[in-house]
């Protein structure tokens, strides 16, 4: 059973910020928007889509990405499905990730399409989706697949350096296929030196909105 922590966020103009991290779940400048940029993009997707393609996230959030995602999956054309798996320590509740949601129209119908995922074990012909609830520190190193493309979507590390840390970087490395990748908004130092020491080719690119730079990588 999943326990929801509702008091956990704020609304600001819209956006939904941690009361926890102070932080934003999103880009104030377009959480849709970045989520093109940072993950699909910084992972080369949709191009690399393919039958069974497993994307795996660290900070689940809103769901946004998941929908920014599988919106990204229906328009390029594959068949087959789209597997997703998040690891998330403070789940929202759904009446606020549908709220979350409600801002971007561009989405609105999938956003509808998906919201039974949130509370129940709905399933699509296109898409397996599953939420591993708890410190990614312990429930990563036990999950028994290797993604094709991480999205690393943590709060700042600045704030929530749990999620950044070298020994979870490292799982991070060990928990993807030879020629994955991963993408994040982030272009903290450490980190990608622990990536790079996970076996990443790792590259700092233009980032999205005010953030100046983000990172990449590809595992070798």
């Amino acid at each position: 059973m999943i326990i929801h922590q509702p008091d956990i966020i704020k609304w600001r103009d819209g956006v939904p910020i941690s009361t926890q991290f102070s932080d934003p779940y999103y880009s104030v400048d377009n959480g849709l928007a970045e989520c093109h940029h940072v993950f699909l993009s910084g992972n080369d997707l949709p191009k690399r889509f393919q039958n069974g393609f497993h994307i795996a996230e660290l900070g689940f959030g809103t769901g946004l990405n998941l929908l920014g995602a599988i919106q990204a999956w229906r328009q390029s054309g594959n068949k087959g499905k789209l597997y997703f798996t998040s690891f998330e320590l403070f789940p929202l509740a759904p009446t606020q990730m549908i709220q979350a949601h409600s801002t971007f129209p561009e989405i609105n119908s999938l956003a509808t399409e998906l919201a039974p995922l949130w509370s129940t074990k709905m399933e699509l012909p296109d898409l397996e989706f599953k939420l591993i609830v708890g410190d990614a520190r312990k429930t990563l190193p036990s999950w028994r697949h290797k993604a094709d493309a991480w999205f690393l979507d943590g709060f700042s590390p600045a704030k929530n350096p749990e999620l950044w840390g070298a020994a979870l970087m490292q799982e991070v490395a060990t928990h993807t296929k030879t020629g994955g990748s991963f993408a994040t908004y982030s272009a903290s130092g450490s980190m990608r030196r622990s990536l790079e020491d996970g076996g990443f080719k790792v590259e700092r690119v233009t980032g999205f909105g005010r953030k100046r730079h983000m990172t990449k990588g590809k595992k070798l």
